[in-house]
């Protein structure tokens, strides 16, 4: 192994993913590391695409849309398709993600409102005197 490859486990710390994820992402087509006999070596190409994808995983991108973007990195274009792509892709997460965020603080006013509801109702109720034994 050479300071360009790193092992499973190596990238399992690096990147805080189990070897489960690595061999699903390398089953999926998106990581293709070296083989030597069973042990798998990972390089620098595979690190960056590892780390895209966990990043796009985190954005709510789908392990399709990560691999159509990824594939996109090899046309000779200086990146302009795969940026231009990723940009469109990344605006339509954000407003997914803002509506969802809108519909997540709606729900936790109406809890809080409930809750200070009920609060004051068990605060008008008068204590239930415990039944001896």
């Amino acid at each position: 192994m050479t300071e360009q490859t790193m092992t499973i486990r190596q990238m399992c710390e690096e990147f805080s993913v189990t070897p489960r994820t690595l061999r699903f992402y390398e089953a999926k087509e998106l990581l293709f590391p070296k083989r030597e006999g069973q042990k798998r070596l990972y390089g620098k190409r595979d690190r960056a695409r590892l780390k895209l994808i966990l990043r796009g995983k985190r954005f709510g991108f789908s392990l399709e849309e990560i691999r159509q973007l990824l594939d996109l990195y090899h046309m000779d274009d200086s990146q302009e398709i795969q940026l231009r792509e990723t940009f469109v892709l990344a605006q339509k997460h954000l407003s997914d993600m803002q509506e969802q965020r809108a519909e997540l603080d709606e729900a936790i006013a109406e809890l809080k409102a409930q809750m200070d509801w009920g609060a004051a109702r068990l605060a008008k109720l008068e204590p239930i005197p415990a039944i001896a034994s």
